[in-house]
């Protein structure tokens, strides 16, 4: 299926949730905050990226922002950690309703790794940034892609072998989904022109994931 045609599928489908939602008396866009590295930030894809295809999925009664910083680590002790950027703090000051972390891909580069056992706790307290916010968003966390070839210091066997099992340790222990974007992508390495980044055509099917996960679910009014 073209790419267009599963953008139009989803604005039928939207437009379905659109008239639910109405029933159930949401005044003001639903804010969801995609939270992660370059593969959510998606630099050069333009309408593609996957928020952007998750607003169109999701429709007007959402509001979908882009919180992804290309190289960043969940590991606070990473090379550049997501912690410490400016977005953090914006996407806290934005108080949304639903978060979306997909995170990990840059911590499985050698010289994030060796600090492999702060990687739980490290998500953990991530997680809890967002529990504290007025809003008290529900979060999902993904599992990452795969690394269909290793590069810039990415590495699949960490990936699937340590931090997918450390994201379902996580999910388990915080009771929070996890949407497995490691699984929307498997087969589709054709998509992924370095062997990390997937191209607008690929990111269609991380919006559908996360619009799967995440369109059912409506926050208390305030």
């Amino acid at each position: 299926m073209k790419l267009w045609t599963r953008l139009v599928t989803g604005l039928f489908l939207s437009a379905f949730v659109w008239g639910g939602q109405h029933a159930y008396g949401q005044m003001q866009p639903i804010r969801v905050a995609c939270v992660g590295n370059s593969i959510t930030e998606g630099a050069g894809l333009g309408d593609s990226t996957y928020p952007k295809q998750l607003q169109v999925l999701l429709g007007k009664n959402y509001d979908v922002r882009n919180y992804g910083l290309g190289g960043r680590t969940l590991l606070k002790h990473g090379d550049i950690p997501y912690w410490k950027e400016q977005k953090f703090q914006e996407v806290q000051g934005w108080n949304p309703q639903i978060v979306i972390i997909m995170l990990g891909t840059n911590d499985t580069k050698p010289w994030n790794w060796k600090y492999a056992a702060e990687f739980i706790p490290d998500y953990k307290a991530f997680i809890e940034v967002f529990r504290k916010l007025p809003s008290h968003p529900r979060i999902w966390i993904c599992d990452p892609v795969p690394v269909f070839r290793d590069n810039y210091g990415i590495r699949e066997s960490v990936m699937k072998n340590e931090v997918i099992p450390d994201i379902a340790k996580i999910s388990r222990a915080e009771k929070v989904p996890v949407i497995d974007m490691y699984k929307a992508e498997k087969g589709k390495g054709a998509h992924f022109k370095d062997g990390v980044h997937p191209d607008g055509y690929g990111d269609s099917f991380l919006a559908e994931a996360a619009f799967k996960s995440i369109h059912r679910y409506k926050p208390p009014e305030k």
